[in-house]
């Protein structure tokens, strides 16, 4: 995320207030989730896993997601 310029502040308030627009509940060893949120008016996608049994949040991935790979409004992306 540092490499992305992408704070740990940003990260924080997309997982807390942003849209969950993919699931994978079959992961392992916790689901995960693709959480779609806003810097100002820069578009930030964080992975995420949750761990219900310790209440734990792990981030996995966060990037700024490619406006030529993904749909308008940024929530589903295209398959090449």
């Amino acid at each position: 995320m540092f490499e992305r310029g992408i704070s740990a502040l940003v990260v924080r308030a997309v997982v807390d207030a942003g849209k969950t627009i993919q699931s994978y509940p079959e992961d392992q060893p916790y689901p995960s989730r693709l959480v779609l949120g806003w810097d100002e008016n820069r578009p930030i996608h964080v992975v995420v896993a949750d761990n219900e049994a310790d209440a734990d949040i792990i981030v996995i991935t966060t990037y700024e997601p490619d406006p030529h790979r993904g749909e308008s409004g940024f929530e589903k992306r295209r398959v090449s």
